[in-house]
């Protein structure tokens, strides 16, 4: 499974971008590199082949702070791409940890970290992605929400409703007719979740 996966770093500092790409070159895994926010969803848009992303929370134009981060996290998860997430930060830990967490990372590593320390997070990350794969093959889709209690149970099954949704019409491509067999509904519900959740084509 590790063989030639596919791995994109995103981090503006040139000296732990050379030794992770390093530590898994070495592993005999493809690595591509971003610098920030924008240039790293751009080659994740582009390139459906990468399966793991080493995060940095500390990104430009506030390396001092995890915000930068943190959206870039928010977006991956927005657009339904198919990758694990594994936050790497030197940032205020519990906090950033916390906030990584809530937002879907998959793991947190601080900073600095060892070879060994990062290799195992990429393998796992690898081995979780495989399973959910092979789950899906079985009709199978994992979502993950964020439930808060006192919302209720309405908002909580909205919030997974619209999630299941977007999902299952990602990896149908957008096919109606799919979607609904696969969620086993008729097509006008499809329709409708799409007036319902404001769901667009490109989306």
């Amino acid at each position: 499974m590790t063989t030639q996966a596919h791995i994109l770093i995103i981090e503006d500092d040139p000296a732990l971008c050379i030794m992770l790409r390093g530590i898994l070159t070495m592993q005999d895994f493809i690595v591509s590199e971003a610098q920030s926010r924008s240039a790293g969803l751009e080659k994740l848009r582009a390139d459906p082949g990468i399966t793991v992303v080493i995060l940095d929370l500390g990104l430009p134009p506030d390396m001092h702070n995890i915000t930068e981060g943190i959206a870039t996290l928010k977006a991956i998860q927005e657009a339904i791409l198919p990758v694990k997430v594994i936050v790497l930060t030197g940032q205020d830990q519990d906090a950033a940890a916390l906030e990584a967490i809530r937002e879907g990372a998959f793991d947190f590593i601080a900073k600095p970290a060892k070879a060994d320390t990062i290799l195992h997070a990429v393998r796992r990350a690898l081995l979780f992605l495989q399973k959910e794969r092979e789950l899906n093959q079985q009709g199978i889709t994992r979502i993950a929400i964020n439930a808060q209690i006192g919302d209720g149970l309405k908002g909580v099954r909205t919030d997974a409703e619209e999630r299941l949704v977007r999902q299952i019409l990602k990896e149908t491509g957008f096919n109606v007719n799919q979607s609904a067999k696969r969620l086993g509904v008729k097509r006008e519900n499809i329709y409708y979740f799409l007036k319902k959740f404001g769901i667009e084509r490109d989306a």
